[in-house]
């Protein structure tokens, strides 16, 4: 995923079309997350619409620990089933 891009002068951020390269998804994803406040954290310089590489992979990174398959603490199977209330009527 990341071996792909290699920012040019050792540039510390991307535009929208490159940071969308970079995670691997469509810019009209990344548009759209960035419009809904859902996707990696960015910024405007020079009226263009910037990502900083270290913000995408702290953001990855988050969004793998957020994901139960990736952590095992959220994972549902490795917590001891529920007990039902008892109702009373």
């Amino acid at each position: 995923m990341h071996d792909e891009i290699t920012p040019t002068h050792g540039a510390a951020f991307l535009d929208l079309t490159k940071a969308a390269e970079y995670l691997g998804i469509s810019p009209n994803t990344l548009y759209v997350w960035r419009h809904r406040r859902q996707g990696p954290p960015s910024f405007r310089m020079g009226g263009r619409v910037m990502y900083r590489i270290s913000a995408l992979d702290e953001w990855v990174m988050a969004q793998e620990q957020a994901d139960s398959r990736s952590n095992a603490a959220l994972n549902p199977l490795s917590q001891k089933p529920m007990k039902r209330a008892v109702r009373t009527a």
